[in-house]
């Protein structure tokens, strides 16, 4: 690891974010990501940027948009990270109190702390991976999150998740904690929904770190359900069922993913294996039974009297 550390000085430029980031990728599915905490109002449309097949950038400290804006053209273009990051700094008089990291589609890193930036402020390089952070409590803070990326067991989103909460145990930003975001997206571009893994942000939170993670536990869920869709669509009723069951486990009480578990069952001729997910479905809103009758009129449900009627029938009665 490559560590930097930055002098104290605060200057006077206007809007601050200033805060802790990770960019990284992960070598064994080529995902690429960008997680990052602040205590200011909604860090998510400010620091964090990512592209499918092309990279990831982190700009903060008195940012400029231009980083994330302009590094993921240059990228997308056949420039390393280093090339695009050192070519934007060149151009930027305010590079000083830029703090700015970036990684591309083939794990190349780059990374910048102006001498401007507030202490504590510094990064840490690693293999595919860029820690950085400013106006920390302490100079402890990236170090912490590099350790702790590089030793998490997971995914990629679960890597960032650690490294987030490992800066914010070390002592995070000297203001508090209020806002946060993560984005993972896939190795290669295919302009599909798939492309985005993970696009979760907290805008104004108490406990921003334990919200985030939340919120990717839900997008993780319905990841396993957009994947069984997608089995549903390929004829593969054993895949399919898998991550509906991997979904539920995730959310086990959330009616929505037991509804379209349940009507998949029905869609593969299992009606007698969804009638107890309909029952509990329709326990918490009866307003399911009533979507039931539309879906089957436009086909997501066989057009057939009988098992309709055997559906609405575990419907509690009014």
């Amino acid at each position: 690891m490559h560590l930097v550390t930055a002098a104290a000085d605060p200057g006077r430029p206007s809007r601050p974010i200033h805060t802790f980031s990770i960019v990284a990728r992960d070598a064994a599915t080529g995902q690429i990501g960008v997680a990052v905490q602040s205590h200011w109002f909604g860090v998510g449309p400010v620091v964090p940027w990512a592209e499918a097949g092309v990279g990831a950038v982190a700009t903060q400290s008195f940012p400029d948009l231009k980083y994330g804006r302009e590094g993921l053209q240059m990228m997308r273009s056949g420039k390393s990270a280093p090339e695009a990051l050192a070519a934007l700094l060149a151009s930027d008089d305010g590079r000083d109190v830029r703090q700015v990291a970036m990684i591309d589609a083939q794990g190349r890193v780059a990374a910048h702390t102006g001498a401007k930036n507030i202490a504590a402020a510094g990064h840490v390089t690693g293999a595919e991976f860029s820690a950085q952070a400013n106006m920390m409590l302490n100079d402890k803070v990236w170090p912490s999150m590099a350790r702790a990326f590089e030793s998490t067991k997971g995914d990629l989103a679960e890597r960032l998740l650690a490294a987030l909460d490992a800066a914010q145990a070390a002592g995070g930003d000297i203001r508090g904690k209020q806002s946060a975001a993560l984005i993972v997206v896939a190795a290669k571009a295919t302009g599909g929904l798939g492309d985005r893994l993970f696009d979760v942000r907290v805008d104004d939170s108490a406990e921003p770190l334990r919200e985030l993670r939340r919120l990717a536990k839900v997008q993780r869920a319905y990841n396993f359900m957009n994947a069984g869709d997608q089995a549903m669509e390929a004829k593969d009723s054993e895949a399919a069922l898998a991550s509906y069951r991997a979904a539920s486990r995730l959310m086990p009480e959330n009616a929505e993913m037991m509804y379209w578990h349940a009507v998949a069952l029905v869609n593969m001729g299992r009606l007698n294996d969804s009638l107890p997910l309909f029952r509990r479905v329709f326990a918490v809103d009866r307003n399911w039974a009533t979507l039931t009758q539309r879906i089957a009129k436009v086909g997501l449900l066989p057009d057939d009297a009988e098992v309709l009627q055997r559906i609405l029938g575990v419907a509690p009665r009014r």
